[in-house]
């Protein structure tokens, strides 16, 4: 074993898990061993001999992050296009009649992948959830990243649309529904087949909306049956609200348990328009006791609601409920510290209190609480057995200084940029803040130029014809002369 066990010696800081309290904890001075992909040492003063020795000096250990939801094949495509982008209505989100017509052709979904794991990476991910259509490049694309990637391939049986900006239709096609679901199957068992260990699976119907009765229980069966999580787009959108409501007299988040698909393998994306929820004005108060009660998890995103004056009400009231949340990119850029910020920030102001969520919850809902979520106990820490998935930030940073507490100097002030070295099943996947598996910069390059030809091609795509800058003008006026 020896040629293979690399350890880092004398970190200033390791955070570790302390199994008694399950809870993080600083470990000051400290040596992580791993051999292949599993730590096997985690405590001072490591006696075994190393193939490797890397020395800790000057840095923080920690466990990789848990991304527990993101669309990497597609929203890297809208950076700089929806970043204040709304429909006024449809209640200012952009799901209906504008991001349906900013699509990538093929080159740009592979190019937008590759952007998008690289800023996970980069960010300290060394697990996530890719909620993306079925794809034949995603499989070579997820394994070549050295990401630890839960491969869920999204699928629906209708389309939405709007002919006015106003009023979101649905065009159903049983067909493309099965069919779709076939292939969900199919790259589910390429990705769990896969030689590189690193990929696993989760089903995802994609919203509540787009999908039938019928889709939903089997796909809740097959999870069920597979042993595997099961994830649904659902209570993320006023048009959603009001469009299940309309369609069965309860609330998404009471229909899905008349459908007895809530429990302990299933997620709910994003779960903002409880019953609860103060813009619904909706009769009863049950929502957030069925997350609870069924014990069905949470995928919190604030960044891309924020971005349109929507936010959850709020991430400590639902913690302190006993909801298990986790938390996802679900927008660009991919970048996992930032997002945890955002966390923060956004509780704190919908609470009107600093005191409704703690950092140390934030990044327990980012590590042991994701990694709970997609239903592993073998990631988000740093502990003995559990996978080589580890993160070294650097401490002398500028923008880690003045450090009196490494977490909260990385999340509200350093980000990305004090992650160093990041491993991932034992590989190092990261070095001096470089992506080491992916050409970053050459991907964002490829991907500028299939942004330019999906706003090129927009118009048809638009109920209005129009083009991308009339409905997402530039800052100031030169670049369109």
């Amino acid at each position: 074993m020896l040629m293979s066990v690399k350890v880092i010696r004398n970190a200033d800081i390791v955070v570790t898990w302390n199994k008694e309290e399950s809870s993080h904890a600083y470990l000051k001075n400290a040596d992580v061993a791993f051999a292949g992909n599993e730590i096997i040492f985690v405590g001072k003063d490591y006696i075994g001999e190393a193939a490797e020795e890397i020395d800790g000096r000057g840095f923080m250990v920690m466990p990789g992050l848990v991304n527990v939801h993101s669309h990497p094949a597609s929203e890297p495509m809208n950076k700089s296009i929806l970043d204040e982008l709304g429909s006024p209505g449809l209640y200012h989100s952009a799901l209906y009649e504008f991001m349906p017509i900013i699509t990538p052709d093929r080159m740009g979904n592979k190019a937008a992948w590759k952007v998008a794991y690289s800023e996970a990476l980069k960010s300290g991910v060394t697990t996530l959830a890719d909620l993306s259509v079925a794809h034949p490049s995603w499989i070579d694309l997820a394994a070549q990243s050295g990401l630890r990637v839960c491969v869920t391939p999204m699928f629906r049986s209708a389309r939405w649309y709007t002919k006015n900006g106003h009023v979101v239709e649905y065009e159903w096609d049983k067909q493309a529904e099965r069919e779709a679901f076939d292939k969900a199957l199919a790259m589910i068992d390429a990705a769990e087949a896969h030689e590189s260990g690193r990929l696993f699976s989760m089903l995802c119907p994609a919203q509540i909306d787009t999908c039938s009765e019928g889709l939903i229980k089997d796909s809740f069966a097959e999870a069920q049956k597979r042993h595997i999580p099961w994830q649904i787009h659902a209570a993320q959108s006023t048009v959603e609200f009001h469009e299940i409501t309309r369609r069965h007299g309860v609330t998404p988040i009471q229909w899905l348990d008349q459908l007895g698909v809530l429990g302990s393998n299933s997620i709910v994306s994003h779960g903002i328009f409880l019953d609860d929820y103060p813009r619904n004005a909706w009769y009863s108060r049950k929502d957030l006791g069925l997350l609870v009660d069924t014990k069905t998890a949470v995928a919190h995103c604030p960044t891309v609601f924020m971005r349109r004056g929507i936010a959850m009400k709020d991430f400590g009231r639902y913690l302190r409920a006993g909801v298990r949340l986790g938390i996802g990119t679900d927008t660009y850029p991919h970048n996992m510290i930032e997002e945890m910020r955002h966390v923060g920030y956004v509780a704190r102001l919908m609470a009107e209190t600093p005191s409704t969520v703690s950092t140390s919850e934030i990044f327990t809902a980012a590590t042991v609480g994701g990694a709970d979520v997609l239903g592993r106990k073998d990631i988000g820490r740093l502990e003995k057995g559990c996978k080589a998935d580890l993160v070294m930030v650097q401490l002398d940073h500028p923008m880690m200084r003045p450090g009196f507490d490494p977490i909260k100097a990385m999340i509200y002030a350093a980000a990305e940029r004090a992650v160093d070295t990041v491993f991932v099943d034992g590989n190092k996947v990261v070095e001096k803040g470089e992506c080491l598996t992916i050409d970053y910069a050459q991907a964002a390059e490829e991907l500028h130029e299939a942004q330019i030809r999906a706003v090129e091609k927009a118009p048809e795509l638009d109920w209005k014809k129009r083009q991308v800058r009339e409905y997402a003008p530039r800052c100031f006026k030169g670049l369109d002369d």
